[in-house]
This record gives structure tokens, C-alpha cells and sequence, in this order.
């Protein structure tokens, strides 16, 4: 039995309350791979060895969090979401649902990715960006300010969609397209 597995079992019989509505439950601290303590894991969710969890991150649900990937401040992957990669998570971001963050893609801010929302390549999410459904953001794609992206929408290459724009159904945002101001973006609309 390595180290890391006695001080797994130390702390596996702990509970925490995620503020879930579920109240206290099983729960663990992570051990960083550099043997720091890390943020809370709820016994259902699943945290690779070689990932690094700041003290302050949570993971709960059934989520996993897998490879590089970095989960740091305070922000939180939960539900079913998946993280991998070399995938960061910071600031208050949040990954739930079933969406997932991977490749370099980096969730900040308060930005919130949800349901079936995928983010990867060199993307960014950040500020109060929102991405919901059936999403896809890849790329060097940027979604910031108060932008939201939902429907089966893709935002993609160098594209940028910031402000308060709302773009949604099957709308495609890409190469150096920008798109922000109150614009609202949807159906078949291609940039």
C-alpha cells in the first residue's frame, strides 16, 4: 500500500456538505500529487492521483476529474462533468451536468459550463461567460463579459463572443468572428 493510499483511507470517512441541498456527506480531501493537501471529493466523484486540487476546489457528484487536469480557488466540477487533459478550472468556475473541459481549455471567472456543453482545445470561458446544451466551444475560441452560448451552437478558431450577445440553436461563430454588444445570434446564422 503506497502513502498516498494510507492517507487516502485517513480522510475517506470524513463528510462535508457541498451545498448541494443533499447536506453532509462521504467525502475526502484530496492529496495533490506534490503530497499537499488539496479541496474536498465527494466518495461518488472520482480525482486522478495526477491531478492538483487547490484547497479551497470541491468535486462531488459523479463527476471525474482525470490527467493534468487543475481544479484551483474555489471552483467546482460537479454532477456527471468530466475534466481532463491539461484542462484548468479556477477563479469561482463551474463545470457540471454532463459537459466537458479538455485539452488546454481554461474555465474562469464565475463562468458556469452546463449540461451537454463541451469546451477544449485552446479555448477560454471566462468573467460571467455561460454555455449551455449541446455547445461547442474549441478552438482559440474566447466567451466572456455576460455572453451566453446555448442550443447546439459552436464557437470556434479565433472567434470571440463577449459582451451581453446571446447566441443560440444552431448558430456557428467562427474563424476571427466577433460578436458582442446586446447581439443575439441563432438558427442557421454562420460568422
Amino acid at each position: 500500500m503506497t502513502n498516498q493510499d494510507n492517507v487516502y483511507k485517513q480522510f475517506k470517512r470524513q463528510f462535508y456538505d457541498f451545498y448541494n441541498g443533499l447536506g453532509p456527506v462521504t467525502a475526502h480531501q484530496h492529496i495533490n500529487p506534490d503530497g499537499s493537501i488539496g479541496g474536498w471529493v465527494q466518495n461518488t466523484a472520482y480525482v486522478a492521483a495526477t491531478v492538483y486540487l487547490g484547497r479551497d476546489a470541491k468535486v462531488h457528484g459523479y463527476a471525474k476529474v482525470i490527467a493534468g487536469a487543475r481544479i484551483l480557488d474555489k471552483a467546482e466540477v460537479d454532477s456527471n462533468a468530466l475534466v481532463y487533459d491539461a484542462a484548468v478550472i479556477k477563479d469561482f468556475g463551474r463545470v457540471s451536468g454532463f459537459a466537458q473541459v479538455y485539452g488546454n481549455a481554461i474555465v474562469k471567472g464565475r463562468a458556469l459550463v452546463t449540461e451537454n456543453a463541451q469546451v477544449y482545445g485552446n479555448a477560454k470561458v471566462f468573467d460571467e461567460g455561460r454555455i449551455y446544451d449541446n455547445v461547442r466551444v474549441y478552438g482559440n475560441a474566447r466567451v466572456f463579459d455576460n455572453a451566453c452560448v446555448t442550443g447546439s451552437a459552436w464557437v470556434y478558431g479565433n472567434a470571440c463572443v463577449h459582451d451581453s450577445a446571446y447566441i443560440h440553436g444552431w448558430a456557428r461563430i467562427g474563424d476571427y468572428s466577433v460578436v458582442g454588444g446586446k447581439s443575439v445570434v441563432g438558427a442557421g446564422d454562420r460568422f
